[in-house]
């Protein structure tokens, strides 16, 4: 009989793994210990050579549900007699090498529990096991125990206790532990008056059916909340929000609801029902059983997103209510969710009229995540990753030598990464930080995770956009500690995203990379965004864009795509008049004396997208961001659902300037009296065979496509579709083609340059 020890690294704290192992050693008649170290879990055992493996083997093929396991090794050790196996205490002398684990939804086992009525915890607001419940959310140190959450403050009552120490209970060591007995506690807020040990959750129901605004403290921060079928309540949300048209979210009962109101697909399901629980977005069926008030929620785009209650508290008042909820972040728009209780008092009694609060602290705030799957074939993109994603990335196929690199990431979909001890760290989506909340949310994040990793930083990647302030963070970063700085085009990272999430970085096939987004700068100093890169032994050209435009007035061309078409077609006689009367006369007067004199240029084909909306369909201003361009998707799938088009055709003149070649393309459509809506179509197929003839043109069969028009659904259905197997196609995965996720193509950058 000999010693050996086993080390597995991943998510394995927060999930049950310790009690798991124990019982596993049991099921095999096993000595030793198991114990949680800041670099992962440790094992020891007395057993022969084939025992041990086998033991090991079988851990790795029955994980518990939320563990996942990265690295292992087994070796035997100078021997070492046990008489029995033990889960020894935490063990935090070593450095930090470990996975954090993810908040989750709550489990099936909870869910049955909370409405047992012969067991203690029916209908506790707070039932959790090692499971569920928040993980990310409370830890404030690690090992991950329970000293190390905002739990700590929470005593366990006996039997709680009894549950926590006990190897055989599915609440051993969990963390998150409590009861009615020894009860996290919610609060009432109403009036400047607050209610404590707050248990009425009738109330808050009656207040829903009242049209009241409630905002209610979940796992990452608060929701705001009010009835859905109630247009009224909808209304003064917008209004108290300052969010006029950027459509809501919406919580459901149950499947079972969800099934009535929209076109719910297996996918969609899956996604809905996972431990991630993200929003998921759906198409609206025209008649909707539960009348919810759709103009008011999400008017002109056919889809709502939709999530399932993830927490306890959620599912209870769901269940009382029996009907679908607006639930949608506690904050002003623009700024970050409020997730502390007196911030909350302070802002959002503005918005809500009363708050639903309790007294599990949260140390970091997190939106909800958010995806959707293209209609016809199923193609997942990832909008927002954050509650039940972050803080983890896995992509076994990267190695960063155990060099520590910071990424700082972009401005409007703001996320940082760094890599530590070979693991990557990605932040949760952190907002527009042009808005000093969310700064402060950048810097905070930032914070807490280097604080509970210590990672040792050697090199900071930033954008090359000088006023981002994630560039001025990564370049004081760097000046504050004396390290390495390194620069990347924003649309070159993009691409690295995609390929390294398709382990495409070390492929020595020539690759034609398609970055197509709103804004970015260019290394010529000017505005990039409709992009065709080559890729191949670790060198990105730029061969090829959609040809320049002039660019004037900063963000309030983005914000008007008016001024995109003006700025593209003003010089056609045929869009003088078409252009002329979306402009005051003293607008017009300025705006064609800037573009007369202007020398900044721009390729984006966010901006075009923006330009063909306005157009057709007079889609002028935004109240959001990207709305233009998500009508313009939504005007097209109406089209193509039930009718057929051709695409303009391809030539030298669309070959030399593609923006101005198709603008005067759908003019010609215009004058000749063409359906918008046919248009609006005829423009998507049009860039899926540009793609194509680019592709032809100069000899790629593998493509890669990251950047925020890749978002569109219609768009990336189509491309599939054009495909039939020709070539090869890759798209983003855990990320989004947003700019959430540029910050891998900054971590990886350094590799490509240690490589070139």
């Amino acid at each position: 009989m000999h010693t050996y020890h086993i080390h597995i690294k991943g998510i394995v704290q927060g999930v049950g793994f310790r009690p798991f192992v124990y019982l596993k050693a049991l099921q095999h008649n096993l000595n030793g210990w198991v114990n949680n170290t800041t670099d992962g879990v440790h094992i020891e055992i007395n057993a022969d050579n084939k025992t041990a493996h086998f033991f090991l083997h079988d851990i790795l093929e029955h994980l518990p549900p939320l563990a996942l396991v990265t690295e292992y090794n087994i070796k035997k050790v100078d021997n070492q007699q046990y008489t029995n196996f033990n889960i020894v205490k935490s063990d935090e002398s070593k450095q930090t090498n470990v996975l954090l684990t993810p908040d989750v939804a709550m489990c099936q086992d909870c869910r049955q529990e909370l409405y047992d009525k012969k067991k203690r915890r029916y209908q506790y607001p707070f039932i959790t096991c090692t499971n569920c419940g928040p993980r990310y959310s409370i830890i404030t140190a690690l090992p991950y125990d329970r000293p190390n959450t905002t739990m700590q403050k929470f005593k366990m009552c006996p039997v709680c206790q009894k549950e926590y120490n006990n190897p055989l209970e599915r609440r051993h060591f969990s963390q998150t532990n409590s009861c009615p007995d020894c009860s996290v506690e919610m609060q009432w807020y109403e009036n400047g008056k607050l209610m404590e040990h707050f248990t009425d959750l009738d109330k808050v129901i009656r207040y829903w059916n009242a049209g009241k605004i409630i905002a209610i403290k979940g796992i990452g921060g608060y929701l705001l909340t009010c009835d859905a079928t109630n247009k009224n309540a909808i209304k003064t949300l917008r209004k108290r929000k300052q969010r006029p048209s950027k459509p809501f979210a919406l919580m459901y009962p149950d499947i079972s609801a969800i099934e009535k109101d929209t076109f719910l697909k297996v996918d969609e399901k899956k996604e809905l029902q996972s431990i991630h629980a993200p929003i998921v977005l759906l198409r609206l069926k025209k008649q909707t059983t539960s009348h919810i008030a759709i103009d008011e929620i999400a008017k002109d785009l056919g889809r709502i997103g939709v999530m399932l209650p993830y927490t306890p508290l959620y599912d209870l008042l769901l269940q009382k209510f029996d009907k679908p909820i607006v639930a949608t972040s506690g904050n002003i728009t623009g700024s970050t969710i409020i997730f502390d209780d007196q911030t909350a008092i302070e802002y959002l009694t503005h918005i809500a009229d009363v708050l639903l609060m309790n007294n599990r602290d949260i140390v970091i705030p997190q939106d909800d995540g958010l995806v959707r799957f293209t209609p016809k074939h199923r193609q997942k993109i990832v909008l927002r990753r954050s509650r039940g994603k972050a803080p983890v990335y896995i992509n076994p196929g990267l190695n960063f030598q155990n060099k520590s690199i910071l990424a700082t990431g972009s401005m409007l979909k703001s996320t940082f990464a760094f890599t530590h001890q070979n693991n990557i760290f990605i932040s949760q989506y952190l907002g527009n930080t042009a808005n000093y909340e969310a700064q402060k949310n950048y810097e905070t994040t930032f914070e807490h995770l280097t604080n509970i990793l210590k990672p040792e930083i050697e090199t900071v990647v930033t954008d090359k956009h000088p006023g981002y302030f994630a560039t001025e963070f990564g370049k004081k970063y760097t000046q504050k500690n004396n390290i390495k700085h390194v620069e990347i085009q924003h649309h070159k990272a993009h691409l690295l995203s995609v390929l390294v999430e398709n382990n495409l970085l070390y492929s020595p096939r020539k690759i034609l990379g398609v970055v197509w987004d709103g804004t970015g700068l260019g290394d010529d100093g000017n505005i990039w965004g409709g992009e065709f890169f080559s890729y191949q032994n670790h060198q990105i050209e730029r061969i090829h864009h959609i040809g320049e435009f002039d660019f004037i007035l900063a963000d309030k061309m983005v914000k008007e795509p008016r001024i995109s078409a003006l700025a593209i077609a003003y010089r056609f006689p045929d869009a003088t008049n078409l252009l002329r009367q979306k402009f005051s006369k003293t607008e017009w007067q300025i705006y064609i004396s800037l573009l007369e004199n202007v020398r900044l240029k721009s390729t984006s084909m966010g901006r075009l997208f923006d330009a063909v909306a306005s157009l057709l369909f007079d889609y002028d201003k935004h109240s959001y961001e990207a709305e233009a361009s998500m009508k313009l998707e939504w005007q097209a799938t109406q089209y193509l659902a039930t009718h057929k088009t051709k695409v303009y055709p391809f030539n030298d003149k669309a070959f030399k300037n593609f923006s101005k070649y198709i603008f005067e393309q759908i003019l010609l459509d215009l004058l000749n009296n063409v359906d918008n809506q046919e248009i609006a179509a005829k423009f998507h197929l049009t860039l899926v065979d540009y793609i194509w003839q680019i592709a032809e043109q100069y000899g790629y069969e593998h493509i890669a496509f990251s950047g925020g028009v890749f978002q569109n659904a219609l768009l990336v259905d189509l491309l599939i579709e054009k495909n039939e197997n020709r070539k090869q196609l890759y798209f983003q995965k855990e990320l989004s083609p947003n700019d959430e996720g540029i910050v891998l193509g900054q971590l990886v950058s350094g590799i490509i340059r240690d490589k070139g």
